[in-house]
């Protein structure tokens, strides 16, 4: 892609943009330097392009820099850092350009720095519009930033968005995040537009908060209930460990004629699996054969935990061995499932496999397999492996995955290993 880019670049002979033009809007959106954005896959490429846009004169608009700060600040092959130095560079950046940066920010989960750059905006004059919101208030809920958001909500209110679809359901979500309920519903009561978003967002705050009456009731009312809203009250119900109130939601969704996706999917294999619900996590494997539901890895590991948590450890296994790329989960869920059923042999063998592999342990492999050397009596040994395992990934949070173990291995502890599990926490 990065050679067919370059003689893209080289073969080209764009129009060249004057300083202080103002060149038609159909001329910049078909300028060839422009369209090779969406062939770009790489820095190198990048840099290429924009040093392509500045030759041919394009960095003298407004319009052309603010597709290549989108480009750098949102896309999967952007860089953030470079739409930086580019957003740096420009004297007076226009509010799309702006409300890039913020998005940009949040999507990377940099929300302090998205807040950062809504009260630089302000401070230069620029003024937000409905775009600048929802991506401003998401970052407000994510760092719990109740007096920020409560400050945004004004802004909201004296520039007249609070009507706007996208903003209002955005304020309910935000709201309903940072647990404030009552100005969630607040927001959501005083506006007439309520979508299956807002609907969605709220349901949502009140399940975090186990106010499940509340959530059904909500639910209750929505005119058209999708995919999202069915997901938002079978994953309540399931959090809170109403399990039987979960899977009967899910059969109402089927009945409802409204097709799962891969969140339901999971949510539902989850709740069989804590309640060891096989027969039913058997009908849902089926179903999911039945309507050619796509196994993506998630899915897969979904059904291996399901299997395994219910006892059916076969059928997991052989799941697990048909899946060609294994990550960190599929490794987890197998030896999780082999030591929740006590068949701490299988467990440590299935984790030296995965020492062979090229996938790296995490907090979640050693919480399973150090039970599993407690109970087997091979503490002293097992504990002197992952010590070196640990040394190996260089772990930051060794003392952690081990302190956490204590709690597993009283039989350990009462046979005579607990003063040396304490001297291996103390040593890493």
């Amino acid at each position: 892609m990065l050679s067919s880019s370059s003689s893209l670049i080289t073969s080209c002979s764009p129009l060249h943009i004057q300083p202080n033009s103002d060149p038609s809007y159909k001329a910049l959106q078909n300028h060839p330097s422009l369209s090779l954005l969406s062939q770009c896959n790489s820095a190198k490429s990048l840099k290429q392009i924009h040093s392509q846009i500045i030759k041919s004169g394009l960095h003298n608009t407004q319009f052309a820099l603010s597709k290549l700060v989108e480009f750098c600040a949102i896309s999967s092959s952007g860089d953030l850092s470079y739409a930086l130095l580019i957003f740096k560079s420009i004297s007076n950046p226009n509010q799309i350009i702006w409300n890039t940066i913020i998005r940009g920010h949040c999507l990377k989960s940099y929300y302090i720095l998205a807040v950062e750059f809504y009260v630089q905006m302000l401070s230069c004059g620029v003024e937000p519009n409905s775009y600048t919101f929802p991506f401003l208030l998401k970052s407000c809920a994510k760092i719990t930033g109740t007096r920020i958001g409560k400050q945004v909500h004004g802004h909201v209110l004296k520039m007249g968005f609070v009507n706007d679809v996208f903003v209002h359901s955005s304020l309910v979500n935000m709201y309903a995040q940072i647990g404030e309920l009552g100005y969630a519903r607040l927001v959501f009561d005083k506006s007439s537009f309520r979508d299956a978003v807002s609907f969605t967002a709220l349901i949502t705050g009140y399940t975090s908060r186990g106010y499940l009456d509340k959530a059904c009731q909500l639910f209750d009312e929505i005119p058209v209930r999708d995919v999202v809203s069915w997901n938002a009250i079978i994953a309540g119900y399931a959090q809170s460990g109403k399990f039987e109130e979960a899977l009967a939601f899910y059969n109402k969704m089927l009945r409802a004629r409204v097709q799962p996706n891969e969140s339901t999917l999971l949510t539902v294999l989850s709740v069989c699996a804590q309640s060891s619900s096989l027969d039913i996590g058997k009908q849902i494997h089926s179903w999911i054969e039945d309507k050619g539901v796509e196994m993506k890895l998630r899915l897969n590991n979904g059904l291996i935990d399901m299997y395994s948590k219910c006892g059916d450890l076969e059928t997991a296994r052989n799941m697990f061995e048909g899946i060609k790329d294994k990550d960190v989960i599929s490794w987890n869920v197998m030896i999780g499932g082999y030591a929740h059923l006590c068949r701490y042999k299988e467990a440590l063998s299935l984790f030296q496999q995965m020492h062979l592999s090229d996938i790296e342990p995490n907090d979640v492999t050693f919480l399973n397999v150090l039970p599993a050397c407690a109970y087997l009596g091979a503490l002293e040994a097992s504990l002197l492996e992952v010590e070196s395992l640990l040394k190996e990934f260089r772990r930051a949070d060794a003392k952690t995955v081990l302190s956490a173990t204590m709690k597993y291995a009283a039989p350990a502890a009462a046979g005579g290993h607990g003063n040396f599990m304490s001297m291996h926490i103390t040593k890493i």
